[in-house]
């Protein structure tokens, strides 16, 4: 029948409708950067925006001190430089991340070690983890990916087992929970963030949250993302022991926080609604597997990944992601081209340009096939978009382009 028959092969297309939109941003967010200017500085540590951003944040996630940085990748840089990760050590993450992950590993001077990943909920696990941990490993920084949370309690206990620091990658997890527990509340420090590409946007900025709930951890967190300059309320103090970076949030990224924050829990709820319609959609489709969610956790979906399985399946991913195009649904094959090892930057060891410090401090191998489960998941995954202004019929027109391109492409 013609309805079954692909639309790369002159069938009808399954969506033919306009995926729902919406405005991130609106009035409030013009009234709090217009109070921003009228403050007459834009400075964090002078104005009020940062501040309140940051006392909405600690509201919303149960901690008592977090910390702006100026965008997520130096969120997690200076999560590491508060524990103390710096020449010589090893901090274990996953291979299927953003960059952004790594980046400040390496200014530290550190070495990043990957661990592989559980083959269906992308995420590490304490056993991956535990079969890399060498005494140079000083921290571990998981990820969870796409709003789907790492199984954290044996993680933990390796952790406290080892003497290790966790932080943990909240990029894509805004309110996604593990047993009850807030992704970024669990390890030693979350990171958080608010570029454009995330649950809420500032264009730019990041959340450190502390929490051991020490005032000297904060300061010492506060003060790395600020050249180490120690602010007091009514001083400075310049006196620097070792070298931190400035990752200062304008006041005007605070002043959009503010009112993105008011946003987050609907977008986070919704998403989820979203996710799991889709999850329902296509969980008895022969030659696909579904995004496994963490037992006991809550999955925010700041997007969709499945994997075929090629075994049922008479077609690569790239023509199954073809003719999943053709029949009107976007998508893209993997999550990012290739495991973060297989980088010229690990592949040649060179961090700094024309130097392979700090891999010279060590024997360090990113050979391919290191985490075949990580290589496998990116060979086989097909993402989709997930958004809040998505009506339940563009999921219902998702789930049954996935069908048809299933049972056509079925052994």
């Amino acid at each position: 029948m013609k309805n079954n028959t692909l639309a790369i092969f002159g069938g009808q297309q399954v969506k033919t409708t306009p995926f729902g939109t919406g405005k991130r941003f609106g009035i409030d967010e013009a009234t709090e950067l217009l109070e921003a200017l009228e403050q007459n500085t834009l400075f964090y540590h002078f104005g009020n925006k940062v501040k309140q951003f940051l006392s909405d944040f600690n509201e919303m996630y149960g901690v008592k001190y977090s910390v702006a940085t100026s965008s997520g990748t130096a969120a997690l840089h200076v999560a590491l430089g508060a524990a103390g990760v710096t020449v010589g050590d090893e901090v274990i993450t996953s291979p299927i991340t953003d960059q952004g992950t790594v980046i400040g590993i390496l200014y530290q001077n550190a070495v990043p070690v990957f661990a592989d990943l559980e083959p269906h909920s992308y995420n590490l696990t304490a056993e991956s983890i535990e079969r890399v941990i060498t005494p140079k490993t000083k921290a571990i920084i998981v990820v969870h990916l796409a709003g789907n949370p790492c199984d954290m309690e044996p993680i933990m206990e390796l952790a406290k087992k080892h003497k290790i620091k966790v932080i943990e990658d909240c990029a894509q997890s805004y309110l996604t929970t593990y047993k009850g527990r807030l992704t970024g509340t669990i390890g030693d420090y979350g990171c958080f963030s608010t570029n454009d590409f995330k649950h809420i946007s500032t264009g730019d900025g990041g959340i450190v949250s502390i929490n051991s709930g020490q005032e000297e951890d904060y300061y010492t967190t506060h003060a790395f993302a600020d050249k180490n300059y120690k602010r007091q309320e009514k001083s400075v103090i310049r006196d620097i022991e070792y070298l931190a970076p400035n990752y200062r949030m304008t006041e005007l990224q605070g002043a959009v926080g503010i009112a993105q924050l008011k946003k987050l829990e609907w977008i986070c709820t919704r998403r989820n609604e979203l996710g799991e319609q889709l999850t329902v959609g296509i969980q008895n489709t022969k030659g696909i597997h579904p995004m496994k969610i963490t037992k006991g956790g809550w999955c925010s979906y700041w997007f969709y990944m499945f994997t075929l399985d090629s075994e049922s399946l008479k077609c690569t991913r790239e023509e199954f992601s073809t003719a999943l195009l053709a029949e009107g649904i976007p998508n893209s094959p993997g999550y990012i081209p290739q495991v973060l090892y297989a980088q010229i930057l690990f592949q040649q060891k060179q961090a700094y340009l024309n130097s392979h410090y700090p891999f010279d401090q060590g024997n360090y191998d990113y050979a391919i096939g290191s985490c075949p489960n990580a290589e496998r998941i990116l060979q086989n995954a097909i993402r989709l978009d997930i958004n809040e202004f998505f009506e339940n019929k563009d999921i219902e027109d998702m789930i049954t382009a996935l069908n048809k391109v299933a049972a056509h492409y079925r052994v």
